[in-house]
């Protein structure tokens, strides 16, 4: 990876300092002595860069998109900063929206592209009451609403992690780095801007986050940092579930999905998401339903990686399902037929999970679905598999069949007959039918129905 930048630079700037009195100076960087190139950046983004630039306004190119150049890597989307409040922002771009009522941002549509652009944050200040007002803390010390604007310097520290406060500056071409950016991203660390405690609390996401990106990049979490997370890992507790659904998929659907999920465990963070799944994989099966998970979360990767299309429903299934079985031994035993313990262990692991990570009813569906044709996988007699095969959630069933198989929950068989089934013509397909007799493929013989008597004809 090549982060390996600029070693000849020196920290001439401490995160933990963040706090102290007297104004930043930035390192400027001049175009000449950084690989960065506008050719690089969408065409989206430097025509939001110089709209603002020609309006009269700072405008800076930051965060994530810079630091992935600088790593090799390809950004997904670009973030511009500039001094321009989101009003005046949104009278220079037809297509922009302003949204967001935590933090006041703005959407510049060009196409299909979106570029989000925020106005220099600043901190509030005790004696400024005309900043308070925009700007709000719950006791915890979580931010619930932060429109007070700075200027650049201000915003910087601002900012979650050194990797992500560059700023390139579209009137020079030059980076400024306020922070010791460069350096971090040259020795591949992760690092909190200020102290450690205090930002978790304003954003107890900011946890997940550095889980993201050590996930992500390889990076190594800095000591103090990573100190800090697993006692205050309650405080994701706090967190509306809807947004920590939308962090969930960034964790898990972003291509590094296993690497994602041993930084959660490391740090203590996966129980505080999924607190049922994870007392199941502390059980006596937590071996196997880890195999699964992992192996779900194996294939996403690959799928990605191919281009392949993922849905959230798939992953969210597998992290249920250990929670689900546990269940569904206990309603078994209580007489309830397997359609209905199964429908009840759902209900029940989906309503205790969306109190920690909610889950929309367009994927919940989904997931009943696939798991609801586990139970009827096994019945292939007559036309019931050319049925199974076109119900619209047979492929995620049969891949949800083959991860149950492959880690060790059922006894191998079922799936390859699927597989095979699948590769078969027709008269192939009809010699396998007929090879299950009656075992596992359900009762292929028909009632007979009983003819009632004639009544005797009248005399």
């Amino acid at each position: 990876m090549p982060c390996k930048l600029l070693k000849h630079m020196t920290r001439w700037f401490t995160p933990s300092s963040a706090d102290s009195a007297g104004p930043l100076e930035p390192r400027v960087i001049p175009r000449d002595q950084h690989p960065i190139s506008r050719q690089q950046v969408s065409r989206a983004a430097l025509n939001v860069l110089y709209g603002l630039h020609k309006g009269g306004f700072e405008a800076y190119l930051v965060g994530g998109c810079l630091r992935d150049i600088l790593c090799g890597r390809e950004p997904k989307d670009f973030d511009v900063s500039t001094n321009a409040t989101p009003e005046q922002v949104q009278r220079l771009f037809k297509r922009s929206r302003i949204i967001g009522r935590r933090f006041q941002i703005v959407h510049v549509r060009f196409g299909r592209e979106v570029i989000e652009v925020s106005t220099f944050r600043a901190k509030a200040s005790d004696d400024n009451q005309d900043r308070n007002k925009h700007h709000a803390h719950e006791e915890t010390g979580m931010v619930l609403r932060d429109n007070t604007w700075g200027s650049i310097e201000e915003d910087a520290l601002r900012r979650d992690f050194t990797i992500n406060a560059l700023y390139y500056n579209i009137a020079d071409f030059s980076l400024h780095d306020f922070v010791g950016s460069m350096e971090d991203i040259d020795q591949e660390t992760i690092r909190l801007i200020g102290d450690p405690e205090q930002r978790f609390r304003e954003d107890p996401v900011r946890m997940l986050r550095a889980a993201r990106f050590a996930a992500k990049l390889g990076f190594e979490i800095e000591k103090s940092t990573a100190s800090r997370i697993p006692d205050m890992a309650e405080l994701l507790l706090q967190v509306p579930s809807a947004r920590l659904f939308d962090e969930v998929l960034k964790l898990f659907l972003s291509g590094h999905a296993r690497a994602s999920y041993e930084q959660l465990q490391e740090l203590g963070l996966f129980r505080f998401l999924f607190p049922e799944t994870q007392q199941a994989l502390e059980g006596d099966q937590g071996k196997t339903w880890e195999a699964m998970l992992l192996a779900a979360m194996d294939n996403t990767d690959r799928r990605l990686l191919m281009d392949k299309p993922v849905t959230p429903a798939f992953i969210y299934a597998v992290l249920l399902w250990p929670v689900i079985q546990q269940r569904l031994t206990g309603y078994l035993s209580s007489g309830l037929p397997p359609a209905q313990a199964l429908h009840k262990s759902a209900t029940r692991a989906l309503n205790l999970q969306i109190k920690h990570t909610a889950i929309p009813r367009r994927f919940s569906t989904v997931m009943r679905e696939m798991w609801e044709l586990q139970l009827r996988l096994d019945k292939r007699a007559g036309r019931r598999a050319d049925a199974m095969m076109e119900h619209p959630r047979f492929r995620a069933a049969y891949d949800f069949l083959l991860l149950r198989e492959q880690c060790g929950e059922i006894e191998p068989g079922l799936g390859d007959w699927w597989t095979r089934y699948q590769e078969e013509d027709e008269s192939g397909r009809r010699e396998m039918i007929s090879e299950l007799g009656n075992r596992g493929g359900g009762n292929n013989k028909r009632r007979r129905r009983r003819r009632r008597p004639k009544p005797a004809a009248d005399n």
